[in-house]
């Protein structure tokens, strides 16, 4: 069978990563992804081999657009303003992206080497940004594990709903990560 003109593994990863984003990666199935695309099921096969392969196709896609938008938060920037930059868009991200967000959490294995490198490429634009407070290797990856978890805290908490008091979101954030940082600094 040959593949269908206007499809491809983009247009595919596309429609998936919005139907992730909307409804939720449990809902992405070849046959809901296949009907949102105006095809048949079996010719999304052309070119992606099953469900398993999509899914690690969108948590790649995810993988990249997170770094993308890290690196650029962090370009000319140091210090707290480089921290707080990426932070921004790292909540923006998961705020406009929660599904592809929810797969990037997932830690790659040997068999997915190119999530394996964006998620390095990930970890060590924090190292960067980080790397005005002159920590030894070891506590380098000590607190961006902390600045992720932080990050990670505030997206999920908020996706839940559970920030409902009057004070912004964002200034708590600033004020969580300035904490931080001056912990750092000691």
């Amino acid at each position: 069978m040959s593949p269908r003109r206007g499809l491809d593994l983009n247009v595919i990863i596309a429609a998936a990563a919005e139907i992730t984003d909307t409804v939720g990666v449990e809902e992405v199935t070849l046959a809901s992804l296949a009907s949102r695309l105006g095809v048949r099921s079996p010719s999304l096969y052309n070119h992606v081999d099953g469900l398993p392969a999509l899914k690690s196709h969108l948590t790649t896609h995810g993988l990249n657009q997170l770094s993308e938008a890290i690196k650029t938060a962090a370009i000319k920037k140091q210090g707290i303003e480089s921290i707080l930059s990426i932070a921004d868009a790292y909540l923006l991200f998961a705020r406009n992206h929660p599904g592809l967000y929810e797969m990037t959490l997932r830690a790659p294995t040997e068999e997915q080497p190119e999530q394996m490198r964006l998620g390095s490429e990930i970890v060590e634009t924090l190292v960067i940004a980080l790397s005005s407070y002159m920590l030894p290797e070891e506590q380098a990856v000590h607190a961006v594990r902390g600045l992720r978890s932080i990050l990670h805290g505030f997206a999920s908490i908020e996706r839940s709903g559970g920030f409902g008091m009057a004070i912004g979101v964002d200034t708590s954030i600033t004020f969580v990560i300035d904490r931080f940082l001056r912990g750092l600094a000691t």
